[in-house]
């Protein structure tokens, strides 16, 4: 095929996370963001590794799988959901075969036991990051996330099926209130404007909410006022009204913090330069299988708590007997595995390297009266090192791609008997396995952890033991 030659066909299959996989004329197609048995029409484009990559153009037939019902009002056009539209066993069971698939090289079939879904397949998430903009140039003002395969239109996505019921009342009151005052958004590629990002978090057993309106610094045109002070304190009047109108909805948790947050770095990230406290205070608490976690705007945590206990359930019996044992625990965050483990085992190291994640480990661990945790930071690659106890077990919970390459060899050094991998990106584990399996180890047993049910992500638990 050529660039630019429209084709159409029925998909076959999917490869990780999202990859449909189609034959047109003898030749292999991958088209993003479809599912099995559609039969789409795909713009074709770059030609790489004997393939043909498609753009997805329509889908023409929907796949016979797709019975669900109670789809999201913005599925397919927002950038967020995939699966949405498969009842939630046939997700489950198509990222498990996915993930066999990805492992099969390095995962004995026999030592793969499945797929755990979430305890709740929808409005399952904690934390969003909600954008201002609007979805069509100099269209009207949305709040919400990107439309599929662009940077610049925002859909207001006040259906939105995954997050949780408050935070769509929260996003709709904010969206009415900025409409009401006229306020600009914040243009990434002119870098002026106003109103930037809105992040809310959740707690599944508390309850606590956090919410926080990231803004610039041009006060002077949002609120069209020539003098700096006098823009200020129309400023201040918003806020005070934005902090108001939170505080009056009637929203099944209870507000914890309201936050404003100044932000003039050109990067389209949620970061705080300056934050201020509105209303209640600057974090929350969440508790996860008997523990309590105090938890910041931006510190990490998993975004589905319910789906978060099964997932360190999980790994909490792979680890299995580590009583007296020294275990380390790399790439730990905010120290949330460290503190499952601490109370059967001798002593836990965390190394982390986000300070900030680092620290909130060491308060979260105090509070749990855990004393047999020690948080270092720095970067894994150095900081094994320089630590002079060795371990008797390894977890494993690096971030999206994986461990870097330099640090496997030192891991695997230790020669421990078992290593415990939980991996957000089943493609990174596949490439680790390789280089952990040619040191020594093998897979004994693997699951899949639904963490993103209606999305292809998937979290996944691989327990190692030396040969």
């Amino acid at each position: 095929m050529k660039k630019g030659e429209i084709f159409e066909g029925v998909v076959e299959k999917l490869d990780f996370p999202n990859k449909g996989i189609l034959h047109i004329d003898g030749e292999k197609a991958v088209v993003k963001n479809v599912l099995p048995g559609q039969k789409i029409r795909a713009m074709a484009g770059k030609r790489r590794g004997g393939k043909t990559e498609g753009r997805l153009l329509k889908v023409l037939e929907p796949s016979p799988w797709e019975t669900a019902e109670d789809v999201c009002a913005h599925f397919g056009i927002c950038g967020g959901c995939t699966y949405q539209s498969l009842p939630y066993e046939k997700q489950l069971e198509f990222k498990a075969s996915m993930v066999l698939e990805l492992l099969k090289e390095d995962c004995p079939p026999e030592a793969f036991e499945g797929i755990k879904g979430s305890p709740l397949p929808s409005g399952y998430r904690n934390k969003m990051e909600y954008s201002f903009g609007d979805e069509v140039k100099d269209g009207p003002l949305t709040l919400g996330l990107h439309k599929r395969g662009s940077f610049h239109d925002i859909v207001t996505v006040e259906d939105c099926r995954i997050a949780d019921g408050d935070f769509r009342k929260i996003l709709a009151a904010v969206l009415e209130l900025c409409h009401r005052e006229e306020l600009p958004f914040y243009k990434k590629m002119k870098h002026t404007g106003y109103l930037r990002h809105l992040l809310v978090r959740k707690a599944w057993k508390t309850g606590e909410i956090l919410a926080a309106l990231v803004t610039s610094g041009q006060v002077c045109g949002a609120f069209r006022e020539e003098d700096q002070a006098e823009a200020e304190k129309r400023e201040e009047a918003f806020l005070r009204q934005f902090s108001e109108v939170l505080q009056s909805l009637p929203l099944e948790g209870k507000l914890a913090g309201i936050l404003h947050m100044r932000n003039d770095g050109q990067a389209d990230v949620v970061k705080s330069e300056e934050t201020k406290v509105l209303f209640g205070r600057d974090h929350f608490y969440e508790e996860l299988l008997g523990l309590r976690f105090k938890i910041t705007p931006f510190s990490f945590f998993q975004t589905n708590s319910a789906g978060a206990e099964v997932l360190y359930s999980t790994a909490r019996e792979y680890v299995g007997d580590v009583e007296g044992r020294l275990v380390y625990d790399l790439y730990s965050g905010t120290g949330t595995i460290a503190q499952i483990l601490a109370p059967v085992c001798g002593k836990v190291i965390g190394v982390e390297i986000v300070e900030e994640a680092v620290e909130a480990a060491r308060e979260n661990a105090a509070m749990n009266g855990l004393s047999n945790c020690e948080f270092l930071a720095g970067d894994v690659l150095k900081v094994l090192d320089a630590i002079q106890e060795k371990p008797d077990f390894i977890v494993l919970d690096p971030p999206r791609d994986g461990i870097h390459p330099k640090a496997l060899p030192k891991i695997i050094a230790y020669g421990v008997e078992r290593i415990l991998y939980i991996s957000c990106k089943p493609t990174s584990l596949a490439r680790d396995l390789k280089v952990l399996t040619a040191g020594g180890y093998r897979v004994e047993r693997a699951c899949c952890v639904d963490m993103f049910p209606g999305t292809g992500n998937v979290e996944t638990v691989a327990l190692l033991t030396r040969r």
